[in-house]
């Protein structure tokens, strides 16, 4: 792929049929070099997809572009962007690139720590972690992110709706001690 204009009417067009999501990851993941070189010229782009309906594009976008630097005026955008696209995402689809979803999520939490707002990355990284997993009983890479922001504004009450959950698929034992160390 040549030109991201090209890329997004493909999400565009294979994001709505379940049986091409397939296809568009595999367009997608073949894209991603294009994607990181036009990395800072990308917004316009993710403001034309719907994050409900073109997630997995979505996704691969603001993946591409979170990996370089954010200038500090675009930060607030950002982070909206982000929280938008973590309520209404389809939990389907990203799960065919969780990578990417834990690294866009990692990157909010590190933006938000940065710019000492922890606040508004608790109830975005709480909806994340459940969209994530498979099941209540997993332990994903976001449940450690989502319990250090709880510690960090002090919002013990908040950490113990995913502290409760009772885990036992567990797939990077750094996650669980994470997880055990800040829960």
């Amino acid at each position: 792929m040549d030109s991201v204009e090209v890329l997004v009417m493909h999400i565009q067009d294979l994001s709505g049929n379940p049986v091409e999501l397939a296809h568009l990851h595999a367009i997608l993941k073949q894209s991603e070099d294009t994607l990181r070189v036009q990395a800072s010229h990308l917004v316009p782009f993710i403001e034309q997809l719907d994050p409900s309906s073109h997630s997995l594009g979505y996704l691969f976008l603001l993946e591409a572009y979170s990996s370089g630097p954010i200038l500090r005026e675009n930060i607030s955008s950002f982070l909206a962007c982000v929280v938008g696209f973590i309520n209404f995402c389809s939990a389907e689809q990203i799960r065919l690139a969780p990578d990417k979803f834990i690294s866009v999520c990692k990157r909010f939490k590190d933006q938000v720590i940065q710019h000492q707002v922890p606040i508004q990355g608790v109830a975005p990284l709480r909806t994340a972690v459940h969209k994530l997993q498979s099941s209540y009983e997993q332990l994903t890479a976001l449940h450690s992110d989502f319990l250090l922001l709880c510690l960090l504004l002090k919002c013990y009450k908040a950490g113990t709706s995913v502290l409760d959950d009772e885990v036992l698929e567990i797939d990077q034992p750094r996650d669980f001690f994470l997880f055990c160390y800040y829960g």
